[in-house]
Order: structure tokens, then C-alpha cells, then sequence
């Protein structure tokens, strides 16, 4: 069969890959995962402590029951959040009923990973985009968690991609200039924090503490 260059490009172009594309506006998963792992069954969360070994097998549980909420998603932008505090999901509760937004999946897969496989150094990565706008609400925060084995990076818990371990990474920054690419959205800064709680501010000597306690830094 001959092809004229113009029909061999059409060609080509079906058969190259579609690169992974993101809706930049939204912390939601694009879709379900298109195949359920298998992971250790448990009734309960401190059943599945005992049973789940590593990441992987958190992972493959995120993948299977994680549900967006859009909703509280829209409750802690920083629009609402000025007017009303909400708690994030402690692991226990969010295992009876793993619905969400990107902080409340983070705690989970960092907490859980610091019960089942501490030497991984599970800590929170919080990445900072360029504000986007929902239904009126401003949104900019996203949070997800990072562990290393064999001094690389991986990353889980992230509920754009829920189900989806990431790495092995060279450094967090690799990570993060992928993932910009990924979602689409100019990342402002991006840090490790080994909690998702703003701290209070330490002061200079002499100067009047802050008494306001440690509150949940929630902004999606």
C-alpha cells in the first residue's frame, strides 16, 4: 500500500499515545481506575493496620473506595473556610466512609503509612497552584503523600489520582514539575510538612504569643 506523506502523518498520529491530560480546575479523580488491585480485607481500620504491610496495599484500597466530595471540597475553599472551621477526617472514620477531598486522603495515606511501614518517612507534600475559581469559591491548596524507599521519592494518596502510586522520583521537585505538567496549572510553591495543621507563628522575645491554637491548614 503506498502512502502519501500526508496519510503516513494521520497515521502516525494514531498510533502515537495520547499524552495524560487533567482538568486544571478540579481536585476530583478524571475517572474511575480502570482496574481494582487486590488489597487485604478488613472490617475495620485497626484491623486493616494489622493486615495492610505497605503503600501498596493502602494504595490499592484508596483506589477501589475513594469517592470526591465536591461539597466539602467547596466548604474548605478559601472562600468558605474565613466563615466556618471544619475537622479533617480522622483515618478511622474516613476507612467507614472514604469520601473526601484531596487533605482528608492525605492524612489517611500518611498516617496509615506511619502505622504499617514507618521507615518509608511518610510526610505530607502540600502544592500550592495558581488559584482557581469553583462555583464561586477559591481554591489553590492540594495536598497529597510522600514516602521514599532506596533514597527515591514516591507519592500516593492524591485524589486527582486515587489508586495511582507515583515514582520512583529523584527528589520532590522532579515530582512536582511533572505533576504541573499533568494538571495543568502553574505550581506557586510547593513544601514537606510532617503535618497538615498550621502552626503558630514563634515570635521574637518580649513580644505577646499568638494565643490562637494549632489549626487545621485546610485551603484545597
Amino acid at each position: 500500500m503506498n502512502l502519501t506523506p500526508i496519510k503516513l502523518v494521520f497515521l502516525l498520529a494514531a498510533c502515537a499515545p495520547i499524552a495524560e491530560r487533567a482538568d486544571p480546575a478540579s481536585d476530583a479523580p478524571e475517572s474511575p481506575p480502570a482496574v481494582s488491585a487486590h488489597y487485604p480485607a478488613a472490617a475495620t481500620y485497626e484491623e486493616a493496620l494489622k493486615n495492610w504491610r505497605s503503600a501498596e496495599d493502602a494504595n490499592a484500597w484508596i483506589g477501589s473506595r475513594f469517592r470526591y466530595d465536591m461539597p466539602r471540597a467547596m466548604a474548605l475553599s478559601e472562600t468558605q473556610r474565613r466563615q466556618k472551621r471544619m475537622p479533617i477526617h480522622a483515618p478511622a472514620d474516613f476507612y467507614s466512609s472514604p469520601s473526601g477531598v484531596c487533605v482528608d486522603l492525605a492524612r489517611f495515606g500518611v498516617e496509615t503509612l506511619r502505622a504499617i511501614e514507618p521507615a518509608s518517612r511518610p510526610r505530607y507534600l502540600m502544592i500550592e497552584f495558581d488559584p482557581a475559581t469553583i462555583a464561586g469559591n477559591t481554591l489553590r491548596r492540594h495536598w497529597v503523600a510522600v514516602f521514599e524507599r532506596g533514597g527515591r521519592i514516591f507519592v500516593f494518596a492524591d485524589s486527582k489520582r486515587p489508586g495511582h502510586l507515583s515514582g520512583p522520583w529523584a527528589g520532590v521537585a522532579e515530582f512536582v514539575a511533572d505533576y504541573a505538567r499533568y494538571r495543568g496549572r502553574r505550581v506557586v510553591a510547593f513544601r514537606e510538612l510532617d503535618t497538615f495543621e498550621r502552626r503558630m507563628r514563634t515570635l521574637a522575645p518580649g513580644r505577646p504569643r499568638d494565643a490562637t491554637p494549632d489549626r487545621p491548614d485546610t485551603t484545597p
